[in-house]
C-alpha cells in the first residue's frame, strides 16, 4: 500500500461525544462509520463538511470517494439549497486529484450513481481518473449519459431547476 503524504485536517468530532442530530448520522451506514474513524479506513481528507477516501472497488488507477460529514441521502433527494455541498465536494475532489498528481483534469469522471443503481444511500461523489484508462466494465459503471450514472454538471442542472425549498 503506498504511503500517503495527506495529512488529515481537523478531524470531524466523535459522535460520541456531541449533541448530533439524529437525521446526520446513520448508525447502519458505512460512510457514516468511515468518517466518523469506527472502520479502519484512511481519510484523505476529512474538516467538518466532507471527507474523501479510497473506493474500495477502484474502476480507476485514482478512485475516491467524496461524502458530507453528515448523513445525507442520495443525489436523488437533494434540493437546491445542497448545490454549495455538491460544488464543494467536487473541490475536495479536485484537491485530492492534485495532491496525488494528477494534472490532466480534462481527463476525469466526477459523478453519481443515480437510485436505484446506488450500493450505499449516503451521498456520495465517485472521482475516477485517469477516466481514458478505465477497464470495459468501469466505463459501463461509470457511464456518461446512462440511467445509472449522472455528472456533477448534470446534477447541478437538476438541482437548479427545482424551486428553493423554505
Amino acid at each position: 500500500m503506498e504511503e500517503s503524504n495527506v495529512t488529515v485536517t481537523q478531524p470531524v468530532q466523535d459522535i460520541s461525544k456531541t449533541n448530533v442530530l439524529a437525521e446526520s448520522y446513520d448508525k447502519k451506514c458505512i460512510f457514516c462509520k468511515i468518517v466518523n474513524h469506527e472502520m479502519d479506513t484512511e481519510l484523505l481528507h476529512c474538516d467538518e463538511e466532507i471527507a474523501c477516501f479510497r473506493d474500495i472497488k477502484p474502476g480507476a488507477t485514482h478512485h475516491y470517494l467524496v461524502v458530507p460529514t453528515k448523513h445525507v441521502g442520495n443525489c436523488k433527494s437533494l434540493r437546491k439549497e445542497h448545490l454549495p455541498l455538491v460544488q464543494r465536494m467536487v473541490e475536495i475532489g479536485k484537491e485530492i486529484l492534485q495532491k496525488k498528481h494528477v494534472t490532466d483534469l480534462s481527463d476525469v469522471r466526477f459523478g453519481f450513481h443515480w437510485p436505484p443503481f446506488c450500493s450505499v444511500t449516503h451521498l456520495h461523489l465517485h472521482v475516477l481518473a485517469p477516466a481514458s484508462q478505465m477497464s470495459f466494465m468501469s466505463r459501463l459503471f461509470y457511464k456518461l449519459n446512462s440511467y445509472w450514472f449522472i455528472t456533477v454538471e448534470q446534477l447541478i442542472e437538476l438541482l437548479n431547476s427545482k424551486e428553493a425549498t423554505s
